[in-house]
Formats: C-alpha cells, structure tokens, sequence
C-alpha cells in the first residue's frame, strides 16, 4: 500500500471553460467532455450551475453515469433577504441530486460591502447557513471562497473568519480562489501556509486563474504550502486568460519531484498516457486547432528543429526532453528546415517507416531540395506532411493517384433572394482518374473553400477515401512584397481518425498556393489509407 499523500482533482471544464470567449457547449458536447474526465479518473467533475441556463439544467437532468469521479453541481451561497428553504438558486443546485455541491461565496470584506451591501456578519451568517442546507441533505459541501487571496490581503482576520463559518458548518473542501488571477505564488504560499494553521490542509482547496501566467505555478506552490484540493480546467480553458491547466498539473504532479514522491493522485499510468488524446479531445469538440506549444501535450512540446539538438535528442532523449513524450500519450517531432542537418532528415524519413542507408546520396540531395525550397518560402517544419510526400516522391514512393487537367475559381458579387448584395465563390476542376475525365463544380465560402469542395467532389474510385476529410484550417502568408509578392499558404486537415496533417503550397499567386497545398492533403490522405494507384 502506498504511503504517499492524498491530493484531489477537481475539474471545472464544464462551467469555467464555458465561460471563456467563444465557447458554447452544447448538452452533447458536455457529456462527451465529462465521460473522457472521467475515464481519465478525475475525483470530481462540475457539470455546471442547475438553472443558471437550459443547456446546464438539461444536463443535471440527464447526467452520464460516472464510475470513477464524484459529479458536483456548482451554485452560490444563498441571497441576502432569502432564508434557504426559499432562494431559488440554491434550490436548483439542491434539486439537482448530486453526490456533491460547490458553494461560491464572497470572502473579501471589499466585495461584502460593495457587490452585496450587507454588513461583513450578515454574509457570514449566509456562507454557514447555506453550507448546513447541504450538509442536511446529505451531500459532501464545498465552499470556494471568491477573491480570498484579494480578501485576506485587505482583511486576513474577516477573510479567515468566512472560510472557517464554512468549515464549521461541515464543508468537506474549502476551495481558496484566486479570481482575478493576481496572486503570486510567493504570496499563495505565505497565504496558505497561514490558512492550514486553521483548517486542517486535507480540507483546503485551490483554484486559481492565469491572468498573470502563473496559475499552474501557483497551484502548485499552494500544495506544497499544504491544500490538498486542486481545482482546473482541460487545456486550462476560462474566462480571460484562463484557468489552471490540469493538462500540466497532472503531469507534473506525477513526474516531477518532490511531488511525485509525496502525492497520489489518482490517475493511472494508463491514465497519464491519455492526457495528449483528451486534450485533443477538447479542441475537436471545440472545432478548434490545439495549441501547438502547450506544454507536455502539444503537437510542437517535443519538437526538435536544430540539427545539433537533433544529434543530441538522438544520442540522449532527456538532453533536451524534460520528461518521455510516451508517458503522456504524446510523440517527438523532429521536423526538417533550412536549420535541419542530415539527423534531421533521418530521424523525419525513419519516422515516417522509411529506412535508408545514411550515406545514400539521396538524403545530401534531399536536405539541399528542402532548404532551396525554404529558401523560397516553403515552411516544411510545420507542414511535415507535405515534405513526407516530397521525400517519397523522390524515392518512387507516391502512387499516382489522378492527375489535375486544370482549375478554375471565380468571384461573384450579386443580390440574392432577398435583394441583399453577397459574395459567392464557384470553382472548376478537371482530372483525370484511370484515363477517365471527370470534371466538378461547387461553389463555396471563398475561393478556397469552393476549390476543396470541387477537388473533392468527384474523383471517381477515390471519393469514398475523401468523405471524411475535412479542411480545419487556413492561413496564408505574404512572404514578399510588391508586384512579385510571393505568397504561402498552409493548410491543416483532418478525418475521423482525429489525426491532423499539415500541407503547404507557395506561389506568387495565392490561389494557385492554395490549390498546391489542397492538393498534398488530398494525395497525403491516400496514401494514409492505403488507396490503390491509379492505371
């Protein structure tokens, strides 16, 4: 039996990560964030506040079952002038049946005064009532204390006295916020190491925000300050800048000294190696692209883009690789650039199961291409699918799938039905499969968009591997000015296996760039699924 400490993880995706700019979770999304929060072992999952919206009530309404984690509903203390039987906040929290509930309350005598307007005794009366209401329905009770850190700079004495009415009243968690994210971690450390002199530390919480970009380091200082509570968000969604990412707190509480000696956290090694897919998990359900350099779980976390760092990555992984990419579901990037040398080029083409005798003159020829080529404007280090094409096309290696006779796009501007003025983009693209001409039309949301569509649209035997490629993202580049402006463009894909690509095409001529780039992805996503070549 281990004799490692208990810490607790407590999710806040569901409603913290609502709150950020641009995010709105549908019921269904919620359920397929909280079933992946749970498969991961998390020890409680907020879905939300009951009857703050429809989508969060629909969803207390009919949770997923959970096996391993506790589900929490998220509420506020009741309101001045309502006893607790008869505020019909707290009652939605209540009503909603949940093994536990967290009580948001204030704890800065400045906020007391300003936000309610009530006297500093009044709020505490509010704090334990409401907190006995949930100890009297039998549910485990917590207290998250809003702006404490704030508070108790400005009133330690008032700040303490409303964590510990909570304590008394039976909170099992007593959850210190930093809410507007403006604590140091020198200060959460003085702070709690203060507050643990008064409630015991397996009852005290933390729950910080990034606004200063130390959310993690402050979380972390706080545990070793003694709370035993941490709460944060996938990916470390939130308002502003965000919250505590658990995507870099389980790792590092599970890899790093002296945490990894001192505390369980529950989660597996299994678990740990899951952390990469639900992070990614998130964004696809976000329809958004990950964040590349995010740390432990980002595409770009263990990409090594020098040649002389690539040498030594080769020799000893831990030179310039803090921790096994593996151990949390991730993988080494070593991509190939004008910086890259011949280990790069090695280390890319052995990764991409191509095995080659390191004096080949091919690889000299091939890493002279790709730096003529980045010279030009081609960015293969971030579009490592298009130089994986390139690499096997000089080997012989790129079935000859189709071949483009030609492409058209074309702009309109026009009244619709409705007398208003659009813009509507059309594209005509001619190939030519098995000796067979097939010609298509679309019209689409830009230039772009109409010439994927038209690609795609019927390339005879091989438009049953397309049907779930999709086009995630654009970005062009205008790489030189003036009449000559050379332009690049970038495209990443995806499909139902959730792996993401990355094409690139330069040109002067942004269409044309673009085309080129849609192009490598269509010919890259068969040869990803193994479609047969062309007669």
């Amino acid at each position: 039996m281990s004799n490692k400490e208990r810490l607790y993880l407590f999710d806040t995706t569901l409603r913290d990560g609502a709150q950020t700019q641009g995010v709105d979770f549908t019921v269904e999304n919620k359920i397929i964030i909280a079933e992946a929060l749970d498969k991961l072992g998390l020890d409680y999952i907020e879905g939300g506040w009951p009857g703050a919206n429809p989508g969060d009530t629909a969803f207390f309404e009919n949770p997923p079952s959970f096996k391993n984690s506790t589900f929490t509903a998220f509420g506020m203390t009741r309101r001045p002038g309502r006893s607790v039987s008869n505020d019909s906040g707290l009652k939605a929290v209540l009503d909603a049946r949940t093994p536990a509930t967290c009580l948001v309350g204030k704890s800065w005598d400045f906020q007391v005064k300003v936000a309610l307007g009530i006297e500093l005794d009044e709020n505490i009366d509010l704090i334990a009532s409401s907190i006995e209401e949930c100890v009297r329905q039998d549910r485990e009770a917590m207290y998250d204390a809003e702006h404490f850190f704030d508070g108790y700079k400005s009133n330690p004495d008032y700040a303490l006295k409303c964590i510990k009415s909570a304590y008394e009243a039976g909170a099992r968690w007593i959850v210190l916020c930093d809410t507007n994210g403006g604590a140091l971690p020198h200060e959460v450390s003085e702070i709690v190491t203060e507050v643990v002199k008064h409630i015991p530390g397996d009852h005290v919480g933390i729950h910080t925000h990034n606004d200063t970009e130390n959310a993690v380091s402050n979380t972390l200082a706080a545990v070793l300050a003694g709370a035993r509570q941490i709460q944060g968000t996938i990916n470390g969604l939130g308002e502003r800048c965000g919250n505590a990412n658990m995507m870099t707190i389980i790792p590092t509480l599970m890899l790093k000294e002296p945490f990894k000696s001192q505390f369980d956290i529950g989660i597996s090694e299994e678990g740990l190696k899951s952390l990469t897919s639900v992070s990614r998990l998130l964004d696809e359900v976000l329809n958004q692209a990950p964040n590349r350099h995010q740390p432990y779980v980002g595409p770009s976390a263990f990409a090594h883009k020098g040649g002389l760092h690539v040498s030594a990555v080769q020799k000893d992984p831990s030179t310039y690789e803090h921790v096994d990419p593996s151990l949390v579901g991730n993988s080494r990037i070593i991509p190939v650039s004008d910086q890259a040398g011949r280990s790069n080029v090695l280390a890319q083409l052995k990764d991409f199961g191509l095995e080659i005798d390191p004096k080949d003159p091919k690889v000299d020829r091939l890493l002279e291409e790709v730096k003529e080529r980045e010279f030009n404007g081609y960015s293969y280090d971030v579009a490592p699918a298009s130089f994986e094409l390139m690499a096997r096309r000089r080997l012989g290696q790129v079935p000859n799938y189709f071949e483009v006779e030609s492409f058209r796009t074309q702009v309109e501007r026009r009244h619709n039905a409705k007398g208003e003025q659009i813009s509507v983009s059309d594209a005509v693209v001619k190939v030519v499969v098995d000796g067979q001409r097939y010609m298509s039309v679309a019209e689409g949301n830009g230039a772009v968009n109409a010439l994927d569509m038209a690609l795609k649209k019927d390339l005879g035997k091989y438009s049953k591997y397309l049907e779930d490629l999709r086009l995630e993202d654009f970005k062009v580049r205008i790489l030189t000015t003036g009449t000559e402006a050379v332009t690049r463009v970038m495209i990443e894909s995806t499909d139902n296996s959730l792996k993401r690509w990355v094409t690139i095409g330069v040109s002067p001529n942004l269409v044309d760039a673009a085309f080129a780039a849609l192009l490598d992805s269509v010919t890259y996503k068969l040869l990803k699924d193994e479609a047969p070549a062309g007669k």
